[in-house]
This record gives C-alpha cells, structure tokens and sequence, in this order.
C-alpha cells in the first residue's frame, strides 16, 4: 500500500510580513491623516498631492533607515555575543560545559547519554559556539543581506500603503470628495491588508482583516482628530 510523504509547510517569511506590516501600517495611516487634516484648511487637492507625496518620500526614507539600523544593531549585537562565548568557552570551558549540560539535562537527558552528548558538542569550538548562542542566549544569526532587504521592504511597503490614502486626491475636483474617497479605500486596504497577512501568518484571515482594519481605522481617526484640533 503506497504510503503518502508526510510534507510539513511552516511559514519561514516572519521577517519579511512583519517589515510589509510596519510600512504598510504606518504608510496607510500617517499620509491619511495628513491628507485629512489638510482638507480641513486648504481647498487645493494639487497642494495636498504635494505634500502628501513629501511626506511618503520622507516617511519611506525615514522608516526604511530605521529598519536598516535596527537590522543592523542584531547583527552587531549577535557578533559581540558570538566573540563572548568563543573567549568563554576558552577561557571558562568546565563551566561552559556545565551550561551544556544542564541545557541538554532539560530535556530529560541524562547519565551516559547526556555525557555522550555534551561530549559530541563541546568536541569542536565552532560547533559549541554555535550551540550556545541558540539554545542559552535564544539567538539566531542574522541574515547578512538583511538590513538593506529590511529597509527596502519597509520603504516601498510605506510607499504601497501611503499611495492608497493619496490617490483619490490626484483625482478628484474637491478636497471634500477626495477624502470621502480616501476614507473608503483606507478601510478596504485595511481590510484587504489584514486578510493577506492572516493567509500569511497563519491566523484567521477574517479575524486579522477585522482586527487590523479596526487598528488602523483607530489609529487613523485618532491622528485626523489630533491634526483637525491643531489646525482649527
């Protein structure tokens, strides 16, 4: 009887949706409101297609060098550790060793099989090394190209999402028009947004999709009613 493969499919991605999910949160809601509370003051959609357009460039940037310093900061952080525990395990090897051992006697490891084991990983520095970082310090090495993936997927996810807000306002004849049309492809993109990064994620996508478009609508009112206060 022919016997059908066990496939495991895990979502490996969890970087890059939560980059998509900065930019595209903050791209959806900060050039709305701006819009928004422009529309209170001024009647011009063509001054409030320029600003807007300012400020996703200088969001985009803004928020892509972040990711980059912030993706940059664990990579240096993760080599400080790294050069540590090879000194530690020079310098300190019987109690590095002891940490092995208790890591593995965690497990439900013991006697001679745990002695076999710690034995098998402290043979060889780089392997020990390695060891130690994951399974005492909960760090895994970063990507090397992932600074410069994170600040590109930030920035152009800010860019997607501050565009939606926007478009209505290259369009349409009235500010007023314009943002009643922003109001609603706001909420769709919400909406759509949270659906996909359900499917993604692996949660309910109806549940993300609501959740998110009440997080970002939350936000979104919260900011227009600060910058509707401010202007007058």
């Amino acid at each position: 009887m022919p016997v059908t493969p066990h496939i495991e499919r895990h979502f490996t991605g969890s970087e890059i949706v939560r980059d998509v999910v900065i930019g595209m949160a903050d791209g959806l809601t900060v050039p709305f409101a701006l819009a928004a509370g422009l529309s209170a003051a001024i009647s011009r959609t063509d001054l409030i297609v320029t600003a807007g357009t300012a400020e996703i460039a200088a969001g985009a940037i803004a928020m892509g060098l972040g990711g980059f310093l912030a993706a940059r900061s664990d990579e240096e952080h993760y080599a400080s550790e790294e050069r540590r525990e090879g000194e530690e395990i020079v310098n300190l090897s019987e109690k590095e060793r002891q940490e092995v051992r208790e890591i593995f006697a965690g497990y439900g490891m013991h006697g001679a099989v745990l002695e076999s084991a710690v034995d098998a990983i402290t043979a060889e520095p780089k392997r020990w090394v390695d060891f130690m970082m994951r399974f005492e310090l909960g760090l895994e090495k970063p990507d090397p190209g992932r600074a410069m993936t994170s600040a590109l997927t930030i920035a152009g996810a800010y860019i997607a999402g501050g565009l939606v807000p926007l478009a209505p306002y290259f369009f349409a004849h009235t500010t007023s028009t314009a943002l009643l049309y922003s109001v609603a492809f706001t909420l769709v993109a919400l909406l759509v947004f949270g659906f996909v990064k359900g499917r993604f994620t692996g949660t309910r996508p109806v549940r993300s999709s609501l959740q998110t478009a009440l997080i970002g609508s939350l936000a979104a009112g919260a900011a227009f009613a600060i910058a509707r206060l401010i202007g007058g």
